[in-house]
């Protein structure tokens, strides 16, 4: 399996205050996470950053090949957990970050399960027989609103509400994650992405890029698209397949 990953300032914004990080472990697994950091330039990089790097630096140091698949869903859990803890303290010891937060993608692939811990409105995505399968659901108001019945998913993309989010790393000295897991099938793709991706670029457009550039140009092509969309926000993409 590839990972292949890109993220990009947009046409809009500034600064990018997203960022991700992935890597595989020394028996083969695969992981990599998406932040999308929030509460002003410097607090959202400072957020996003800190929850990648100490996520990555957990799984380096604690995960071993012989994890039970319970053991392995513990360790994702806590590492996400712990990120939150830890971009809520250096908020704590400085005032001029104080709010800052982030969403967090956090995907393991083992053994042809893939492992997700969620917070927030970035995505993971299955691509599989030529269709987007979301796997996480929005942490997002406009979500709340589909989940009951108040607004359609068309009408939730142009909701003026559509950035407000009701989970975050770091916010709160305690956060609650979702778990998700589904299997890894031959000719799927995994694509885990910020929302200036699927904000500015439909899921059918997103399926006829990866499955007809299923090599390194991919990302490029997927951000690329995201920026002739409007490029409103930072983007970040990774996919593994």
């Amino acid at each position: 399996m590839n990972i292949y990953s890109k993220t990009d300032r947009g046409s809009v914004r500034r600064d990018n205050q997203d960022y991700c990080l992935s890597g595989k472990t020394p028996e083969g697994s695969i992981w990599a996470v998406v932040c999308d950091g929030m509460g002003g330039a410097n607090g959202g990089h400072t957020a996003s950053t800190t929850a990648s790097e100490y996520i990555a630096r957990e799984i380096k140091n604690l995960y071993t090949g012989d994890f039970t698949e319970e053991e392995l869903i513990a360790l994702l859990t806590n590492v996400v957990v712990g990120a939150n803890l830890e971009v809520y303290n250096i908020a704590r010891k400085n005032i001029e970050l104080t709010g800052m937060g982030t969403t967090c993608e956090l995907v393991f692939i083992r053994d042809n399960i893939v492992h997700i811990v969620h917070v927030g409105d970035s995505r993971t995505y299955i691509i599989r027989d030529n269709k987007a399968i979301q796997l996480t659901e929005d942490h997002s108001l406009v979500q709340e609103m589909v989940n009951r019945g108040e607004i359609t998913k068309e009408e939730a993309m142009v909701h003026p509400n559509k950035n407000f989010i009701t989970r975050a790393i770091g916010i709160r000295c305690v956060v609650n994650v979702d778990y998700v897991e589904c299997e890894y099938k031959r000719g799927d793709a995994i694509l885990i992405c910020t929302d200036g991706l699927t904000n500015c670029v439909s899921e059918e457009e997103i399926v006829n890029i990866i499955n007809n550039n299923r090599d390194s140009k991919v990302v490029n092509k997927l951000v690329d698209a995201a920026n002739s969309g409007g490029g409103t926000d930072n983007i970040t993409v990774i996919t593994i397949f």
